[in-house]
């Protein structure tokens, strides 16, 4: 089979341009929350003993408050446009590759009730991950809040261990790993967005072409269900039922799935042989 190399190099710049955006616009909108740290930790660190320090206090308390609420209402509209726009559109971009591949017009494409239901799985995991990880970061926002309290009303108010201790600027994974916001929002989008197309391009393999077979394009070392699975997955035919359960193994693989209508029908192919 002939690799449509142009349509494959096409969608993947097309996908990255749309990862790199949303991540930008992501990592923006939780600027809000160290933005807000910082300012607050200045304030504090200006507040001096005195009749006026418990008003000084309230005051920038005050203005954390506000900006935390700016930072909810920012990623809680990321995530509501990313479900419900920006995913539908990755499922498409999946979708119309499949048909280019295979040489069907895209222009016969549309919203059936089962890729309705697909993306509409899709979209409310993905939003739930999302607004799951804001909920964590407000919690460890409160939770920076009433240590900077409680240190600027003592002794020994220390900006570096407070940081340290509530890193705002991080998104912290179980075992304590603490990743940079942009890296983070990088690999959970692009994972999100990939799958997401691939899952597009599968249904459509099954739905729109009736083909049962899809050739995987992959690096030459990821194995199918994970990266380390043994089970390599480049230059393997796998079932459009395998393709839809594993549209890809690990954050940022390269996997992407070909039309192989010349096998529609066949009975002696297994799922995972090798080209």
């Amino acid at each position: 089979m002939t690799t449509p190399t142009r349509t494959r190099r096409t969608l993947r710049a097309r996908l990255l341009a749309f990862i790199q955006d949303a991540t930008g616009r992501l990592t923006a909108a939780w600027r809000i929350l160290a933005t807000a740290q910082e300012r607050l930790l200045a304030a504090l660190t200006a507040v001096r003993p005195g009749r006026g320090s418990g008003a000084a206090i309230r005051a920038a308390t005050a203005v954390f408050q506000r900006q935390l609420a700016a930072f909810d209402r920012a990623v809680t509209a990321f995530a509501e446009r990313w479900a419900s726009v920006d995913l539908p559109l990755a499922y498409r971009e999946g979708a119309f590759t499949m048909l280019d591949n295979a040489d069907r017009p895209t222009s016969r494409w549309t919203w059936t009730r089962r890729h309705q239901e697909a993306i509409t799985t899709l979209a409310a995991q993905y939003y739930v991950d999302l607004i799951s990880r804001l909920g964590e970061a407000l919690r460890r926002a409160r939770a920076f809040l009433r240590a900077a309290l409680d240190a600027a009303r003592g002794r020994g108010f220390d900006t570096d261990q407070l940081r340290a201790d509530h890193p705002l600027d991080r998104v912290i994974y179980a075992g304590d790993h603490r990743h940079p916001v942009h890296a983070w929002a990088s690999a959970a989008l692009s994972w999100q967005t990939v799958s997401t197309a691939n899952a597009g391009a599968a249904r459509t393999a099954l739905d729109d072409l009736g083909i049962q077979f899809l050739e995987v394009r992959d690096g030459p070392d990821c194995g199918w269900a994970t990266h380390d699975d043994s089970d390599r997955a480049d230059r393997t035919v796998r079932t459009v039922a395998d393709a839809l359960a594993h549209p890809l193994a690990h954050p940022n693989c390269q996997r992407e799935f070909l039309p192989r209508i010349d096998l529609t029908g066949r009975t002696n192919i297994n799922s995972g042989a090798p080209l």
